[in-house]
């Protein structure tokens, strides 16, 4: 597949800019399996790559010439010069590459210009990490082209620098990491206070599972400002806890902090999230490595109320998913992403995959909702050269 994709990209490319691309480039989407909200609280998350990739052609220019192409937008390239790219004005899909490059210079890396063809397979606006998938291919063409020798978390950043001040958007570090550093068949167990990473193996199709996503055709962005506003608020409540940041914060110390918050509901609520949260990815963590898959099942039903009833970042339609799906069998299930739309997971045992997917159907239909979208996840590679 990678090989097919990397030859209809390159020749959209040679028609476009009518040369050879120096490279072909894909970085994945993802799934969050477990941490939600955690990522700008110094804590833990534990995402996993998708099959569903950004794929760039690139080739390097000498002259101070970015040129921009999307075969999913379908206009003519758009031409900027890297000397004058800075945060602000750009408000449509060219701010992440171009914010990309932005960054890397402000890093202090000299880069020149660039030709550059992109498409994705990555649903936007679903909750899989789009936007970042599409900045880290751009990321690792240029670490390549020019020779910068950055590794994967140090592209992360620099794509998580872009994506905060060149776009806009308050994320955390996850979705750049896991696109740069996931590996197939694992699932990316990340401290994201110091970056250090561990493969958690997750082959469910091995144990008779499967994952699936349910994209609720629910767009989100990420730049709008509830998102912002849960950040915010995660910060003020360490900020009156005295911490640097929620990750400070031991599970046993939970009830005590909550009562010294208890003048503040809406920030209680945030902090008690973000707690229990980073305790459920580490209990995900320890029964993965004892072998006992089925049992995370539970955990994510779990993490699944914290997000809509304390974060309050779920929405009917997930709701939807994840109750409609639990009661027809699935072991467990979850909302992931940044929330107010986009996607749920359900864990459900590989002869249940139907009735599941059935039952969801059904209930959307029922409730006169825009059909679902419905597809197996399997934890794949990160960014990578195709040719």
């Amino acid at each position: 597949m990678g090989e097919a994709v990397a030859e209809t990209v390159g020749e959209r490319f040679r028609e476009l800019y009518g040369a050879e691309p120096h490279g072909v480039w894909a970085a994945p989407g993802r799934v969050n399996l477990i941490g939600e909200h955690t990522d700008y609280n110094d804590g833990f998350v534990m995402p996993f790559a998708l099959p569903h990739t950004a794929v760039a052609a690139v080739s390097r220019r000498d002259d101070g010439v970015l040129r921009l192409h999307s075969a999913d937008i379908g206009a003519d390239p758009v031409e900027l010069r890297v000397a004058d790219l800075a945060p602000g004005p750009d408000t449509s899909w060219t701010a992440y590459p171009s914010g990309v490059v932005w960054a890397l210079r402000e890093a202090g890396h000299e880069l020149t210009g660039a030709d550059i063809h992109l498409a994705s397979t990555v649903p936007s606006g679903a909750g899989l990490s789009s936007s970042a998938a599409l900045e880290v291919v751009v990321a690792l063409a240029l670490n390549d082209l020019y020779s910068l020798g950055l590794r994967g978390w140090q592209l992360a950043r620099l794509c998580q620098r872009a994506e905060n001040v060149y776009v806009g958007a308050p994320v955390g570090i996850m979705d750049q990491t896991a696109s740069a550093c996931c590996e197939t068949g694992h699932a990316l167990f990340l401290d994201t206070r110091d970056l250090s990473q561990r493969q958690i193996p997750f082959d469910l199709a091995a144990e008779g599972l499967r994952l699936l996503v349910v994209d609720t055709q629910v767009k989100h962005s990420h730049s709008e400002g509830e998102y912002g506003k849960r950040r915010a608020g995660c910060e003020k409540g360490a900020a009156l806890l005295g911490v640097d940041a929620l990750r400070d914060v031991a599970p046993e110390e939970l009830d005590a902090a909550l009562e010294r918050l208890a003048d503040d509901e809406e920030v209680s609520r945030l902090v008690r999230h973000v707690v229990t949260e980073d305790e459920r990815v580490e209990r995900v963590v320890a029964l993965l490595e004892s072998g006992d898959t089925r049992a995370i099942g539970p955990v994510l039903a779990e993490g699944h109320a914290s997000l809509r009833d304390d974060f309050r970042i779920s929405c009917r339609e997930l709701d939807l998913v994840v109750d409609t799906a639990l009661a027809s069998g699935a072991l467990g299930a979850r909302m992931t992403g940044g929330g107010f739309g986009g996607s749920a997971i359900v864990l459900v045992e590989a002869a249940d995959v139907d009735t599941v997917t059935g039952a969801v159907e059904e209930a959307f239909a029922a409730a006169g909702l825009t059909a679902v979208r419905v597809f197996e996840a399997v934890p794949s590679a990160g960014a990578r050269r195709l040719v």
